[in-house]
C-alpha cells in the first residue's frame, strides 16, 4: 500500500504539471472561481455623419442658408463729347443693351455751348461693364466716382419685423371672428388697420431696397467740346464797335421812351397844366 502510494504520488504530480502547462499555453485559467479575462474587442468603425453619443442616428444638422447681400451701387461720370445730342442717344442705347433703362435726361444750351445729363439704371452685375462702355463714348473723362452702400442688415431687420406683424395680423383676424359686440369689433378693426399700415410701409421699403440693389444708378454729365465759344481777346476796334453798339442801343431806348411819352401825352399834360395854374395863382 505504501509502495503504491509512493509510486502514484509522483505520477500525479507529473500529470498535474503537464495539465497546468497545457492550460497556460491555451491562455485559459484553470483555477476554479477566478474570473475569465474577456477577449480583446475590436475597434468600432468610425461613426457615420449625424451619429450622436445617445445611441441613435440623427439626420445631419442643415446649415442656415446664406443671406443674400443687398448692396446699392451708384455711379457718377462726366464725359466730354463732340455732340451732346448724339451722346444722349448713345447712352440710352448702351443702357438698353445691358437690359437697363433711362431714368431722366436733360439738355442745356448756354453761352459756352451745350451740355446735358442722363440718368440710367442697369443691372448690378453689369455696373462695371456700363462704365467701360460709357468711357468709350467720350473724348475725355474728367470726372468719375462710384459709391456702394450695404443695406443687408436693414433688409433682414425689415423682413423679421414683417413676419412679426403678419403673425399679429393673423391673431387680430382670429379675434375679429370671435368678437360678438360692436365695440369689440371696432377696437379690433382699428388695431388691425394700424398693423396693416405698418405692413404696407415695410413692404414698400423692402421693394425699394430690392429694386435699387438689383438695378444700379449711373448719372452721366455730358459736356460738348465741339463749337465752344472761346473767350474773345481785347482790341481797340472791338472796343469801338462795342461802344457804337451801346450808343445805338441807348438811342433806340431813348427814342422808344419819347414815343411812349408822346403817345400818352393826353394822360399827363392836363394834370400838369392844372398844377401850373394853381401855382401861379398861389404866387399872385
Amino acid at each position: 500500500m505504501n509502495k503504491s502510494l509512493k509510486i502514484s504520488i509522483p505520477v500525479l504530480l507529473i500529470l498535474g504539471l503537464m495539465l497546468t502547462s497545457a492550460c497556460a499555453s491555451a491562455g485559459a485559467p484553470t483555477m476554479p472561481g477566478m474570473p475569465t479575462m474577456p477577449a480583446p474587442m475590436e475597434m468600432p468603425p468610425p461613426a457615420p455623419e449625424g451619429f450622436v453619443d445617445k445611441g441613435e442616428y440623427t439626420s445631419a444638422v442643415p446649415e442656415e442658408p446664406a443671406v443674400e447681400r443687398k448692396i446699392i451701387k451708384t455711379g457718377y461720370i462726366t464725359l466730354e463729347v463732340e455732340s451732346v445730342v448724339e451722346a444722349m442717344d448713345e447712352v440710352a442705347g448702351e443702357a438698353g443693351e445691358l437690359d437697363g433703362y433711362v431714368v431722366s435726361s436733360n439738355k442745356y444750351e448756354h453761352e459756352r455751348g451745350i451740355s446735358g445729363s442722363v440718368a440710367i439704371r442697369v443691372p448690378a452685375e453689369s455696373f462695371e461693364d456700363a462704365f467701360e462702355r460709357l468711357r468709350e463714348l467720350a473724348i475725355n473723362v474728367p470726372q468719375e466716382r462710384t459709391q456702394a452702400t450695404d443695406v443687408t442688415e436693414e433688409y433682414v431687420d425689415l423682413e423679421a419685423r414683417l413676419h412679426n406683424l403678419e403673425a399679429t395680423e393673423a391673431q387680430y383676424l382670429a379675434l375679429l371672428e370671435k368678437a360678438t359686440k360692436v365695440e369689440e369689433m371696432l377696437e379690433v378693426q382699428q388695431a388691425l388697420s394700424n398693423v396693416r399700415g405698418q405692413i404696407e410701409q415695410i413692404e414698400g421699403r423692402m421693394k425699394y431696397l430690392e429694386r435699387t440693389s438689383d438695378m444700379s444708378l449711373i448719372e452721366v454729365t455730358l459736356n460738348q467740346t465741339k463749337g465752344l465759344l472761346a473767350e474773345p481777346s481785347w482790341s481797340a476796334s472791338g472796343a469801338v464797335k462795342s461802344a457804337v453798339r451801346g450808343l445805338t442801343t441807348f438811342g433806340r431806348g431813348l427814342a422808344t421812351a419819347l414815343i411812349w411819352i408822346g403817345i400818352f401825352c393826353w394822360v399827363w399834360i392836363p394834370p400838369l397844366v392844372i398844377w401850373l395854374r394853381r401855382r401861379r395863382r398861389t404866387r399872385g
